[in-house]
């Protein structure tokens, strides 16, 4: 049940992209953190904003010199929003990730959900990096690295809860 639950999520989810936004900016650029600035927040701990440092990001291979590119999107359950997408880049692993938060006003609901997190590529028209979480009632999620510098790419976000029509959000269109 699971597995045909997944594969459902997956198809929702690449057929569901091609009607988003394709507003575009350029992959991996500015603005970077400050270099008299931390590029990340302290400890180990998730955060809305990102924490390439935390616990969660580091399990999932992300490094830690990550930084937001781009716009943040939000994933809505009717006229509620119920969390964050942000897509990162890490300019010395040159790699990007796809980043989504969860909000507590959601979590606090005790609903639990399947997540698809990643990087969709333009230039290939498919998700990239991706990272699936099967009946979770986890807060952060990071995709996998995925090698789309060079690529026109946004970060993506999911929330599929049974019995209802997949929740999603796709961060403005960036090229390389």
């Amino acid at each position: 049940m699971r597995r045909a639950r997944m594969t459902m999520v997956a198809t929702v989810a690449g057929a569901a992209l091609s009607l988003l936004g394709t507003g575009v900016a350029a992959a991996g650029t500015g603005p970077a953190p400050a270099s008299d600035t931390s590029a990340t927040p302290a400890g180990t701990a998730g955060t809305e904003e990102g924490n390439p440092s935390s616990t969660v990001a580091q399990a999932a291979g992300v490094c830690s010199d990550a930084y937001q590119i781009g716009t943040t999107s939000y994933i809505y359950r009717g006229t509620d929003k119920i969390a964050s997408v942000k897509q990162f880049y890490s300019p010395g692993c040159k790699e990007n990730y796809g980043y989504v938060w969860v909000w507590n006003s959601f979590l606090s609901q005790n609903i639990n959900f399947d997540l698809t997190v990643g990087v969709w590529s333009y230039d290939r028209e498919s998700l990239v990096g991706t990272r699936n979480v099967i009946d979770t009632h986890g807060q952060e999620f990071w995709g996998n690295p995925a090698n789309t510098v060079s690529e026109c790419s946004s970060g993506y976000g999911l929330v599929s809860i049974p019995g209802e029509t997949a929740h999603e959000a796709r961060t403005d269109k960036r090229c390389a």
